[in-house]
């Protein structure tokens, strides 16, 4: 099922006014502590990955390669083998060679239920495109499964559903188990990307972005870095159809969103090259977009960069001198800096000694011993005169 909700992206209030401050956008832009929370979900191919190994890679491996299941009315497969996705048979289908693969549009009908049976929400016709990340977990892994024009049963746990944060629309608990009845009703090759005209092209690419960002508002921001990815290969695909100079720059705008948003999906996930690189990407495209700005900033600071930190930040505070978070951004790492700096110096003087007060030193130790060798020359100097004159009388008086 596909899910509604906050995009990352302005309000229409912010987009009728013209320009766009941080402080309207929905973005996060704060990089907040990752909440604790259930194991990551089974990865998407090319999620971007995480921290650490998923252990259920090896769950979703087994769920590609489940034995054959015609005609098992009644019975339920464990889809992972862990007991929180099963699958049951309610109407065969057309055998085991029509099942959907991975990548291509699927359309099913689709009724939710919560554990007690009270109805969620039901979809006819929904389409989405198996594997991309477009739906629930639990619609991605099972419905591979399935053949065309069956019908099944799925129970799934939260983890596979809205997890922990729940759903507003549709109105899904958090930590809800849900039960799904699914109808496979057709699979289609996903059109030729050089072949689709530029309006639906922007329209394919703009909703693939919104769906990284409701990965990324529900703490998933591997699928988000997923989802992102596939909304920019759109973007970024050559076309043998005439394009407007309008509809290149819509479609521009909408890469630079998908980069920006990527940008800060990296950012959760530490990763800090990545993220860098996504905000170049961004800024090559649109020198003055603040939101690169800003989080270029932030990723040279995490980096330890603070000088080129701050001189980023101070543009984009050019740009837009009211916004109060780059100015609370700045301030911070300016007073960083500067403590960082102090740090270094009391580092360096512990390490080298107090420069000043060893020279002092050198030069009284050189000018004491300049007196010493002066007053021992000239002690020598009269007691050879002195021998030379008793010389002189003694010889006299011979």
């Amino acid at each position: 099922m596909t899910e509604r909700g906050e995009t990352m992206d302005s309000p229409p209030s912010a987009q009728r006014s013209g320009r766009t401050s941080l402080l309207d956008s929905g973005e996060d832009f704060e990089l907040l502590h990752d909440e604790d929370g259930d194991d990551d979900p089974p990865p998407l191919e090319d999620a971007g990955g995480g921290k650490g190994k998923n252990t259920d890679e090896s769950d979703k491996t087994n769920a590609d390669s489940d034995p054959d299941t015609s005609g098992a009315v009644d019975e339920w497969l464990d889809v992972l083998g862990n007991d929180q996705l099963k699958k049951k048979v309610l109407e065969t289908g057309e055998g085991r060679d029509s099942r959907p693969q991975k990548g291509q549009n699927v359309k099913i009908n689709l009724k939710t239920y919560l554990r007690d049976g009270s109805l969620v929400e039901e979809q006819p016709g929904l389409t989405f495109t198996l594997g991309d990340g477009d739906v629930i977990h639990a619609l991605d892994l099972t419905v591979q499964l399935m053949e065309m024009r069956e019908r099944a049963l799925i129970q799934t746990d939260a983890k596979y559903a809205y997890g922990t944060h729940g759903s507003l629309a549709p109105q899904v608990p958090p930590n809800a188990d849900l039960s799904l009845e699914v109808e496979l009703l057709e699979a289609t090759d996903v059109p030729d990307l050089e072949l689709l005209p530029p309006a639906e092209k922007i329209a394919l690419a703009s909703q693939k972005r919104e769906r990284g960002n409701v990965h990324y508002q529900r703490g998933d921001y591997a699928f988000a870095v997923n989802s992102y990815s596939i909304a920019l290969q759109i973007t970024e695909s050559s076309s043998k159809v005439d394009i407007s100079p309008e509809e290149e720059n819509e479609l521009i705008d909408v890469k630079v969103k998908c980069l920006n948003n990527m940008a800060a999906s990296q950012l959760k996930l530490d990763h800090y090259d990545a993220a860098l690189k996504s905000c170049v990407s961004a800024l090559a495209h649109q020198p003055e977009n603040i939101k690169a700005l800003f989080r270029m900033g932030k990723v040279l600071a995490l980096q330890g960069e603070y000088t080129e930190a701050i001189q980023t930040l101070r543009k984009a505070l050019k740009l837009e001198p009211t916004n109060k978070t780059i100015h609370a951004e700045l301030s911070k790492l300016v007073k960083k800096h500067s403590e960082q700096r102090g740090a270094e110096q009391a580092m360096y003087k512990k390490m080298l000694g107090n420069p000043s007060s060893g020279s002092s030193i050198q030069k009284h130790q050189a000018k004491s011993s300049w007196g010493l060798s002066w007053k021992w020359l000239f002690g020598a100097t009269a007691v050879a005169i002195g021998g030379v004159a008793l010389s002189v009388v003694i010889a006299a008086r011979n």
